[in-house]
């Protein structure tokens, strides 16, 4: 088992490096209040499964806990999603469902924890004014490592209204339940992404009740979310559900070296061969008999689906990476099927956060590190054939620490050029609209670390129910965002008045849009492949 003591310390790190503080994120289940708004939409629709009441509460219309799929359990544990059984009478949709299973255990957004299967709902937010024309529909898929994480965090009022858009947050299974594999079970490791496909297929048959268009829908998501995204663009089924696509801090290429991240890790990527995921599922699934409680001569699946809930979140971080062969939902590997040209043939926006890798410096030494141990991290990364040719391109005297160059080389490295590659490689064939966030004064940063990982979701969204504190600056640049990001969502090309012009990216060198706000220099434009040494990683790993 020294396969899975490995996985599971390296994502115990990951989990103590919370996308969200956990301050945000209290009491995230508020649902919206019926406030009267003269001339809104109802707030009564009527879905393919049965009508459904929502609530208007200020200029947004909201509808929270719509299920889009039956529960998981049972017999449908780690099966393909299946249809929701229909209701009569009206349904209240008032109240945000209880997210997907998941550990508690340094987790901001779900503190307590989770052990509830029966999670595969979304939440509605359109703008209360009625329109005469159908909206456009931006699906958000939320972030999390594939292990923990909710839609329910992501309150949509400001994009929907700001925007004009009808925005849907999805919940999707995560970890074991999500992404399990097993020798004979049919769309192993693949289970979260076939979900997405189903609250996909769901705004196709009922974008309409809520005002609209199902020909113009945005899927969109950030870390996870946005390996989602692309995950969802290379899959063959998922053709026809989405007509542009938005990833944030993620994408097909992410990947990490050894040892980059955290001490003793090995290189990977989110995607792995769906033979190893059932490898991993059988060898720790035998050796897990005692405390899944199966009986002598039970079949390992019947057993497997008859274990209580709570046994399974236990060793939930064995299974956090995204199947591919063998299946029809990916066949290939997302990094080669888009190295390949092998993806849906829509607009694409994508960027990283400045300084995306600092929270994980804290992982090497608690983030104390001397000069002396600046060449001893990058030789356990590149190895000693090429440590000499990194620490020139980042000479310690430079940075004037070795935790503020780690995080730069590390930022580069695992983040940047990975989100680049991929926008040079989509930008070949599609609009590619590339950014970098650089408010290094979120709300939601925390001291020392810049615009790091996440920092940037506050500008689009209310967190936990939260909308932040902001200088007149950084409000100015969230309506910009907004208005860039549902620009694109409405028309392929987010540029429009009262903001800087956004080219799109070129196909080799990727040029894209600063965003920061007026006390930090504004937006402008920046060559994100020269600022990340783009070239020199390409370089280094041919």
């Amino acid at each position: 088992m020294t396969r899975l003591r490995i996985t599971r310390s390296k994502l115990r790190l990951a989990m103590a490096l919370a996308l969200i503080p956990a301050a945000v994120l209290v009491n995230s289940a508020t649902a919206a209040q019926p406030e009267s708004a003269p001339g809104a939409e109802p707030a009564v629709v009527r879905t393919d499964a049965g009508v459904l009441r929502g609530a208007t509460s200020g200029s947004a219309r909201v509808f929270n806990g719509i299920p889009y799929a039956a529960p998981p359990v049972g017999s449908l544990r780690w099966r393909a999603p299946q249809p929701v059984k229909p209701w009569t009478g009206v349904r209240d949709a008032l109240s945000l469902s209880a997210p997907c299973a998941q550990s508690g255990e340094n987790n901001s957004e779900v503190p307590k924890g989770s052990t509830e299967e029966d999670c595969l709902y979304l939440n509605v937010t359109t703008p209360a004014a009625k329109s005469a024309h159908p909206r456009a529909v931006v699906v958000w898929i939320p972030g999390g490592g594939f292990f923990q994480g909710s839609g329910n965090s992501y309150g949509a009022a400001k994009m929907a209204s700001r925007g004009d858009v009808v925005v849907v947050t999805v919940n999707y299974r995560l970890g074991i339940f999500g992404f399990f594999g097993y020798p004979g079970l049919p769309g192993s490791g693949t289970y979260g992404i076939q979900d997405q496909q189903a609250a996909l297929r769901w705004v196709q048959r009922n974008a309409r009740a809520f005002g609209g268009d199902p020909r113009n829908v945005t899927v969109a998501g950030e870390s996870a979310g946005g390996m989602s995204v692309c995950a969802q663009l290379t899959s063959p089924t998922a053709a026809g559900l989405f007509a542009k696509a938005v990833m944030q801090s993620g994408s097909c290429a992410f990947n990490w070296a050894d040892n980059s991240q955290y001490p003793t890790q090995a290189a990977d990527s989110p995607w792995v061969k769906q033979s190893r995921v059932q490898a991993n599922g059988k060898e720790w699934a035998a050796s897990s008999t005692k405390e899944l409680g199966c009986r002598p001569g039970q079949p390992m699946l019947a057993c497997l689906r008859a274990a209580d809930p709570a046994v399974l979140v236990d060793s939930t971080l064995n299974f956090t990476q995204v199947a591919y062969g063998g299946t029809a939902v990916l066949p290939l590997s997302p990094a080669k099927a888009m190295k390949a040209g092998l993806f849906h043939r829509v607009p694409v926006l994508s960027g990283n956060n400045h300084d995306e890798a600092t929270p994980w410096v804290n992982a090497f030494n608690g983030g104390v590190l001397t000069d002396a141990d600046y060449p001893k991290l990058v030789t356990a990364m590149v190895g000693a054939k090429d440590a000499a040719k990194v620490q020139r391109e980042y000479p310690l005297a430079q940075y004037g620490s070795t935790a503020v160059a780690w995080g730069v080389l590390t930022t580069d490295r695992i983040w940047s050029c990975t989100q680049v590659a991929n926008d040079q490689q989509a930008a070949r064939r599609v609009p590619v609209y590339a950014y970098e966030f650089a408010d290094k004064h979120s709300p939601i940063s925390q001291p020392g670390f810049g615009a790091s990982h996440a920092t940037e979701l506050p500008y689009l969204f209310s967190l936990g129910g939260h909308d932040f504190p902001m200088t007149d600056g950084q409000q100015r640049l969230s309506e910009q965002m907004i208005d860039y990001w549902t620009a694109f969502a409405r028309t392929g090309n987010p540029n429009g008045p009262d903001r800087p012009h956004w080219a799109p990216a070129g196909k080799h060198a990727v040029t894209g849009l600063s965003l920061a706000p007026a006390e930090q220099g504004g937006i402008k434009k920046v060559d994100l492949s020269a600022e990340h040494h783009c070239t020199f990683w390409a370089g280094l790993a041919s």
